[in-house]
């Protein structure tokens, strides 16, 4: 049994608590918050969980095996680091931190001590991704020519980070764990309506080496939520519809085929449209954070590397930072060293 502490019990850290002690893997012993009356929930819920103010005592506790942040992203880096250095396994939400460097940190401490680090980009624990990363990474859909997504709905505003940092993350997280290649390059353009706040409306886009080219809108100013994906490749496409209550991948067998016509010039294309059937796959309901927390502590007890890791947390940090530079310049691109980040 892994023995876990929470740090964090705001918007998400109840459902890490949750998720974490009813896992049979693990068991959560401390919760540490800076809000009194946060931490008199925890008590009413959950009477054997011990509380503090004071994150520190979580990383004296020698009983505690792991630690899961669940805090604004400017704490990511300090509380991760601490916790790594007080000999812990680490859980942080997404995304992993503000900067490329205090990421790249965090990540090198992980490896030097032989510990686990894993971020919390929980869509790519849903049934919904792990089925579309089957078909991409099994061949289903052909050559994948783009990757087009949006995710807009009215508020919640936020003053600490940009539309970007808050709702691009997921995408770009789903984005890296489903394609077969990194981005080379990002442009973004965005703007605030608010005076003195962060961007409110953003686009995203990033290049590929061969063609391939992925898109993501992003909008705390929208009168309708939406949630929608669509991969398009050589053979099929997906779209995919986060709100939809059953049937959130649909799989179409349609496209375009090129043919060459030798009867005259070599130049001439002929444009040929596919339309066939359209399917959608059984998806394994599961709860994302519960699946997650058990391949958290799977990876723990077996010295495993985790679907998200460091690494991973690294490349998103890295794309949020170049587009949030391409954004400040009006969509300049801004080119990704991947020589910096192993794939």
């Amino acid at each position: 049994m892994i023995n876990v502490g929470v740090i964090g019990y705001g918007y998400w850290g109840p459902n890490l608590v949750r998720n974490f002690s009813e896992s049979t893997s693990t068991q959560v012993v401390a919760v540490s918050d800076l809000n009194p009356e946060r931490l008199a929930l925890v008590q009413r819920r959950y009477p054997t969980i011990r509380t503090t103010l004071d994150h520190r005592e979580l990383w004296a506790d020698s009983n505690i095996d792991a630690i899961a942040i669940a805090t604004p992203v400017t704490s990511h880096f300090d509380l991760g680091m601490g916790s790594l250095k007080a000999g812990k396994h680490v859980l942080i939400e997404k995304p992993l931190t503000e900067s490329y460097e205090q990421a790249q940190l965090l990540v090198e401490e992980a490896e030097k001590r032989d510990l686990v680090l894993m971020v919390d980009h929980t869509f790519v624990y849903t049934g919904a991704i792990r089925k579309m990363k089957e078909l991409v990474t099994t061949g289903e859909l052909g050559k994948i020519y783009y990757y087009d997504s949006v995710r807009v709905n009215l508020g919640l505003f936020q003053h600490d980070v940009n539309v970007i940092w808050d709702l691009a993350v997921h995408d770009l997280s789903i984005m890296e764990h489903i394609l077969p290649s990194h981005p080379i390059a990002v442009s973004a353009t965005g703007v605030s309506h608010i005076e003195g706040q962060p961007e409110n409306i953003a686009y995203i886009t990033l290049f590929f080496e061969d063609n391939l080219i992925a898109h993501v809108h992003v909008n705390w100013l929208a009168p309708v939520k939406v949630r929608s994906t669509l991969i398009g490749g050589s053979k099929k496409m997906i779209v995919y519809d986060d709100l939809q209550p059953s049937e959130k991948v649909k799989v179409y067998n349609k496209g375009i085929t090129l043919n060459n016509n030798d009867n005259e010039s070599r130049y001439q294309m002929l444009i040929g449209y596919r339309t066939g059937d359209m399917w959608a796959p059984h998806l394994d309901m599961t709860e994302a954070l519960q699946r997650e927390v058990k391949h958290f502590a799977d990876c723990i007890e077996n010295g495993a590397l985790p679907i998200t890791n460091g690494q991973s947390g690294l490349r998103v940090v890295q794309i949020l930072e170049a587009a949030t530079q391409s954004m400040m310049n009006r969509g300049e691109p801004v080119e990704l060293n991947t020589m910096r980040i192993p794939a």
